[in-house]
């Protein structure tokens, strides 16, 4: 009789098993829907991915640098102009 008893309970474990792996399956199968959904949402909202954003924020930095030692230079070069011209 022990021998049934461990037979059912194998076959359950077994079963439980067999379960569980077809749940992570699904689980799997799911998050990958999802991702794909949220994905094509996010490409219809027009939403930049965040390396897209650090890039060109990146850009805007450098920009506004060489911006700003323009503006310096052209300062320093009017100033040496108008004191020629007096």
């Amino acid at each position: 009789m022990t021998s049934g008893t461990n037979r059912i309970m194998d076959e359950f474990a077994k079963l439980m098993t067999d379960a569980a792996g077809a749940a992570q399956g699904v689980r799997k199968e799911i998050e990958t829907a999802f991702n794909a959904q949220a994905e094509r949402w996010l490409n219809t909202m027009d939403v930049v991915k965040r390396e897209e954003f650090e890039a060109v924020r990146e850009m805007a930095i450098k920009a506004r640098d060489e911006n700003e030692a323009l503006l310096a230079r052209v300062a320093a070069l009017e100033a040496k102009l108008a004191a020629k011209t007096k």
